[in-house]
């Protein structure tokens, strides 16, 4: 065999060594609360993994440092806030950070393991709400909406607490807490307002609200990632398989009313 033949058959070895072995993935580190966050990153790996996309689901302990790990680029994007937390803690932080995609609302809503209908709260009631900012607000909103306070005029996501009611005919007494204690501390309330992630971690059916945020709320939860980083075409990936009809199935099918696609 002559050396051009033994050249031309080694090229071609190479050219098809190359077609049958797969480009490797390009890693996406993703910061996701548990529920349904990583839950609903979780069912999409697959699909993001035949077009290239290896997913890693980053899970901490405190949902407050995805944002500093965004930052300083622990992570590619996360997955757990609405736009007016992002906005505030932005204003607080300084952070450059975009929205890519919008995905699902978690209703906020009221429980309570003492009554059970709103009419039941009796004057001096105490009720617990979220002690963040935009939390904060949210739920003095929906307490509003169904007539049990009144806010002042004006009052924004940024600085609603419980001075701005302008109005309060049941003088309810409202405990601001950590969001994540609130189910704990439902046996020592009248009722209180709390996150729909936090209920399904809390083991707790989110069909026993007395009553929540329809779902036109504007409190989505969305892909962020840092400005300039929405045209990778791995976040864009990303954003359209969580934009799919296959997630929206499996929200209604895994959540019914407690989780609510963003998307049409």
């Amino acid at each position: 065999m002559t050396s051009l033949r033994k050249l031309s058959l080694l090229a071609g070895a190479i050219v098809l060594a190359a077609i049958l072995t797969p480009a490797k993935a390009a890693a996406l580190k993703v910061g996701a609360a548990l529920v349904p966050h990583s839950e609903i990153l979780e069912f999409i790996k697959p699909k993001l993994k035949q077009q290239g996309v290896d997913l890693q689901v980053v899970i901490l302990d405190d949902e407050s440092q995805l944002n500093p790990a965004l930052a300083d680029k622990s992570i590619d994007a996360n997955y757990f806030q609405h736009v007016p937390y992002l906005n505030a803690v932005s204003r607080e932080k300084g952070y450059s950070f975009a929205v890519a995609g919008a995905i699902h609302v978690e209703p906020i809503g009221f429980y309570s393991t003492r009554i059970k209908s709103k009419g039941q709260l009796k004057a001096g009631a105490k009720i617990g709400i979220p002690n963040n900012p935009s939390n904060e607000y949210r739920a003095l909103v929906l307490l509003q909406s169904q007539g049990l306070i009144k806010l002042k005029p004006g009052i924004t996501t940024f600085s609603a607490t419980p001075v701005d009611i302008a109005e309060n005919p049941k003088h309810f007494k409202f405990i601001e807490v950590d969001a994540y204690q609130l189910p704990r501390s439902l046996p020592d309330l009248d009722g209180a307002v709390i996150n729909t992630n936090i209920i399904l971690e809390a083991k707790i059916d989110p069909n026993t609200a007395l009553f929540r945020e329809g779902a036109d709320s504007p409190y989505a939860n969305d892909i962020v990632v840092r400005k300039g980083d929405e045209t990778r075409p791995e976040v864009q990936k990303l954003v359209a398989a969580l934009q799919s009809k296959d997630v929206k199935d499996f929200i209604k099918q895994k959540y019914g009313v407690a989780v609510v696609p963003a998307f049409k």
